[in-house]
């Protein structure tokens, strides 16, 4: 990943915005079916100068052409694999070098009225198979930031609508999830 302007990205778009969207562009290449990620939000401008030798790594060089509080994404190692989401965000500790942090993840959503059709009483499990089942279901890919100042930033793109022109961005699109995130920085 770089720190390269998106094409298509507002010129007004705060730092966390865009590197929200860096963060869906580079997913959506990807492709679908892929495994959460996570990624550490570090400004630009601190990791040129006190890590150049990943700046250089990461296409950032020491030419100082970022945009003013740039941030940069840097995808952390792969999440630990039959632990629940909730559980692992709570093990993380930043360092205080990491500006926020980010995380994508698909997930398959209902429409608000489809609520009224869901059996009462299923296991977790059993409400994940009725959803996969249900034929109003939209696979979704939500990426969510956060930083220690407590901005939020979410970009959402479904999987029927999926291109970079169709993703909804806003700082309140996933709100247990950005609360999950910021939690990280606290403790």
């Amino acid at each position: 990943m770089s720190n390269l302007p998106l094409d298509g990205a507002p010129l007004a778009a705060s730092p966390l915005t865009r590197a929200v969207l860096e963060i869906d562009e580079y997913t959506a290449g990807l492709g679908w079916d892929q495994p959460a990620r996570l990624f550490a939000l570090v400004d630009t401008a601190r990791l040129r100068a006190e890590e150049p030798e990943l700046a250089e790594q990461l296409g950032l060089g020491a030419d100082g052409d970022a945009q003013p509080a740039a941030l940069t994404p840097v995808e952390q190692d792969e999440l630990p694999g039959g632990v629940p989401l909730d559980e692992f965000l709570g093990t993380i500790a930043w360092p205080e070098a990491v500006s926020g942090c980010a995380l994508t993840l698909e997930r398959q959503m209902l429409p608000p009225d489809a609520e009224s059709q869901l059996p009462k009483g299923l296991t977790d499990e059993r409400l994940t198979e009725w959803v996969a089942r249900h034929p109003q279901r939209q696979e979704v890919r939500m990426t969510v930031g956060v930083l220690r100042d407590g901005a939020r930033e979410s970009a959402l793109r479904l999987r029927e609508k999926d291109a970079a022109t169709e993703v909804l961005t806003g700082p309140d699109l996933v709100p247990g999830l950005a609360q999950a995130l910021a939690a990280t920085f606290s403790g």
